[in-house]
């Protein structure tokens, strides 16, 4: 049920009275004449703060008002519920293009409010070279700062490093690789409610080698490979016909 007052179910004797706009006042009036104003101009004079003394009125359309209050709280419980944790997946030496496509979504995400959880995968021998895989975890976390805090420091499970990061409060991120969006995202950006967001979990270009039994010896360009052998100074002319 609406607790809000209005016209003369306002009880209070003074009023402050604010106008329509939110930036200008009228002052302090008895709630009479406040009333008769706001009926002059074919509105009402909604309590907007009832618990001040005195009460502060605005003048508008209450029914207007109502709708916009609503489409507030609306706004407010959809952010409340919080985002989604988004999962991205970045192989140990991954090309540099597809390292800023993915590294663009992850901020994306973080920008949206959701929370980004990372998984760095190595590859065969690559797990003798685990430093590589702290480099890259150290270079996200520097590449995303600005939008996020980690909620979970890089750490060892199993052949991957997670990390989890969750989106700093809006008015303090600020994009590295999209700057001209600020802190927010591109509308097209926020289509995917619904279904599997296609920015998310996608590895970097597939390499279909076996890293466990790749030749320490590169075999030789298919240029050269396949080339055939030179012919012989010395063979024979092929034989004529009669």
């Amino acid at each position: 049920m609406d607790q809000t007052r209005i016209n003369e179910r306002i009880r209070a004797p003074k009023v402050r009275v604010v106008e329509e706009d939110g930036h200008h006042q009228l002052g302090i009036l008895p709630t009479a004449q406040a009333i008769r104003i706001a009926k002059e101009r074919g509105l009402d004079l909604v309590e907007v703060a009832p618990n001040v003394d005195p009460p502060v009125c605005k003048i508008v359309n209450y029914g207007k008002y109502k709708y916009i209050q609503e489409k507030h709280k609306k706004e407010a419980h959809k952010h409340q519920k919080g985002g989604k944790v988004k999962e991205m997946k970045f192989r140990i030496g991954i090309d540099p293009h597809d390292y800023l496509i993915k590294i663009t979504h992850a901020e994306d995400f973080l920008a949206e409010g959701h929370k980004v959880r990372i998984q760095l995968q190595f590859r065969g021998r690559q797990m003798a070279h685990q430093e590589l895989g702290h480099l890259l975890a150290k270079k996200i976390k520097e590449d995303l700062i600005t939008m996020g805090h980690l909620d979970q420091d890089p750490r060892m499970a199993g052949r991957n490093i997670n990390m989890q990061l969750s989106p700093l409060p809006e008015r303090q991120r600020q994009r590295k690789f999209k700057k001209h969006l600020k802190g927010v995202t591109e509308h097209k950006d926020i289509l995917h409610h619904e279904g599997h967001d296609p920015r998310e979990n996608k590895h970097d270009q597939e390499d279909h080698h076996d890293d466990d039994h790749h030749d320490d010896n590169h075999a030789a360009p298919p240029s050269e490979a396949s080339a055939p052998p030179p012919a012989e100074a010395d063979a024979a002319p092929a034989p004529t016909a009669e």
